[in-house]
């Protein structure tokens, strides 16, 4: 299903139609799996597991995107696009999950890009959390919406 936002995205070249395969669901699946262990590493700084959690969410979002037939083209503001389509893709039981995503986007972006310290490990662990919850909705959704991908 196309939604008129999604259409958007593919007019304006920040998505583009893409045919996904069991291969590829598989290896961003492996990644995200890399990435949730390796947030739990303490060994590392708050910023840095945060950043490694951020990457996770947005494996898991590359994953719904390339199921639902699209792909974030990667050019500033492809983060944000990925992570905002989830609720066009998957329905509006994950908008305000989408939101609290893309606020840790903002945060990563300034721990990444700006100043150290930023992030807590309440940060840290609050992410973490939700990545590996919304990892379970993902696969729920993917047996549901396109099983042939699993």
């Amino acid at each position: 299903m196309t939604t008129q936002r999604l259409q958007r995205w593919v007019e304006s070249g920040a998505l583009r139609p893409h045919r996904s395969s069991r291969r590829e669901i598989a290896d961003l699946l492996a990644v995200v799996d890399r990435d949730l262990k390796d947030a739990h590493a303490m060994d590392v700084s708050d910023d840095r597991r945060f950043a490694i959690a951020y990457s996770a969410v947005l494996g898991l979002a590359n994953a719904v995107l390339a199921a639902a037939g699209y792909r974030a083209i990667a050019r500033r503001g492809h983060h944000a696009v990925a992570l905002q389509a989830l609720p066009e893709v998957m329905g509006e039981g994950v908008r305000d999950l989408a939101v609290y995503f893309d606020s840790c986007r903002v945060l990563r972006n300034t721990s990444d890009y700006d100043r150290a310290g930023v992030v807590s490990s309440g940060d840290v662990e609050e992410l973490t959390q939700e990545a590996e919850a919304f990892r379970g909705q993902v696969l729920d959704w993917l047996a549901a919406t396109h099983p042939r991908l699993l």
